[in-house]
């Protein structure tokens, strides 16, 4: 059996990184591999400056925006995000994706083209549930309908999802997280991508109940299921040499823990969950030299880090080390948990080992 079914992983997921002119709709070309492909989930910040965090996606719509870093509601928006293009995207003229000389990032995951993969309506399911699902690269991207009870939806991977995200829509909620790995319970505790929150237990955000390989339950918390409320949901399944959702516990050295993941990281978000701290965001194409630090943080607007020992980690042909005490990322007996996204596999289908940075 081959080591893994994706060789190329910039053909599901990839980082473009651009400099704003302040033209609107300017088309950008992203960066991946093997032909270029049409992004369906397309996360933006602003690295010079603290501009929001801004995120559209497919299934949604591309006016409708969020924001990763606080609690708004969707918003109709044409100023930023334009289009999703079939080699990339289209930007609009706010400072947040376009001001002339700022500098960006954008990272893009392929769901389906922004066509619905399936729905699912049946009695004791949420309604209005609609998924377009990429089961070879293990995301899909759902949309649903509150009920203000305990509730579920389909989430279309065909296996467990090891990670997935909640936001309400049509409210000020938080973005809701749940990690496979986050405790020895995860379906008992949450995460929260909008604040520096250590884990909290809560049995009305997952109902206590674990996902399964066709749907995730909901409590009856307005984060995730208020009445007539609309949410999105990005949900993640593990594909060998492609992605990885898992924990490590840290040791405050330079000489820091490694983590393996089975291919060399593109794009690695930690979060430490025994104590609050920030979630750090880095990446190989903001940081092209190791040691990577140059972070972003989802829960902040702030501009990026330019530092690189800051956090100073790795990363490696098939994993990351973490390479100095933060407290974020490596104090002493910490507990963190890590999604990672894949440059290249550690070796190929064919046998063919990848190289170091």
């Amino acid at each position: 059996m081959a080591y893994t079914t994706i060789d190329d992983p910039s053909a599901y997921f990839t980082i473009t990184l651009y400099t704003g002119d302040g033209n609107d709709n300017r088309a950008i070309t992203n960066s991946a591999n093997s032909g270029n492909f049409q992004p369906d989930w397309l996360w933006y910040k602003e690295r010079s400056s603290t501009s929001e965090h801004r995120s559209f996606d497919s299934s949604r719509g591309a006016s409708k925006r969020i924001e990763p870093n606080n609690t708004n509601q969707e918003a109709t928006d044409t100023s930023n995000h334009k289009s999703f293009d079939s080699n990339g995207f289209t930007v609009g003229t706010s400072g947040s994706t376009n001001a002339n000389g700022d500098t960006y990032v954008a990272w893009q995951w392929k769901a389906n083209g922004g066509t619905a993969t399936g729905s699912f309506n049946e009695s004791g399911n949420n309604p209005g549930v609609s998924f377009q699902a990429n089961t070879t690269a293990g995301f899909s991207i759902c949309t649903y309908t509150g009920t203000g009870g305990n509730g579920s939806f389909a989430h279309g991977l065909g296996v467990i999802p090891a990670m997935f995200i909640i936001k309400r829509r049509s409210g000020t909620e938080d973005w809701a997280v749940y990690h496979h790995q986050n405790t020895s319970a995860p379906e008992t505790d949450h995460l929260l991508l909008n604040t520096t929150d250590a884990t909290s237990d809560s049995d009305t955000r997952f109902q206590d109940t674990a996902p399964t390989s066709a749907s995730i339950y909901i409590g009856n918390n307005a984060v995730v299921n208020a009445d007539a409320s609309t949410y999105v949901c990005y949900a993640f399944a593990q594909i060998k040499g492609y992605s990885r959702f898992g924990s490590y516990t840290g040791n405050a050295n330079a000489d820091g823990t490694f983590v393996y993941t089975g291919f060399k990281p593109a794009w690695l978000l930690i979060k430490r969950t025994d104590s609050s701290g920030n979630w750090v965001l880095i990446d190989s194409k903001r940081d092209a030299f190791n040691q990577a630090g140059l972070d972003l943080n989802p829960d902040s607007n702030a501009a990026e880090n330019s530092s690189t020992s800051y956090y100073g980690i790795d990363l490696l042909s098939n994993g990351f080390k973490l390479r100095n005490g933060n407290a974020e990322t490596n104090g002493d007996g910490t507990t963190n948990v890590y999604m990672a996204f894949a440059e290249s596999p550690f070796t190929s289908s064919e046998g063919v080992p990848t190289t170091a940075r």
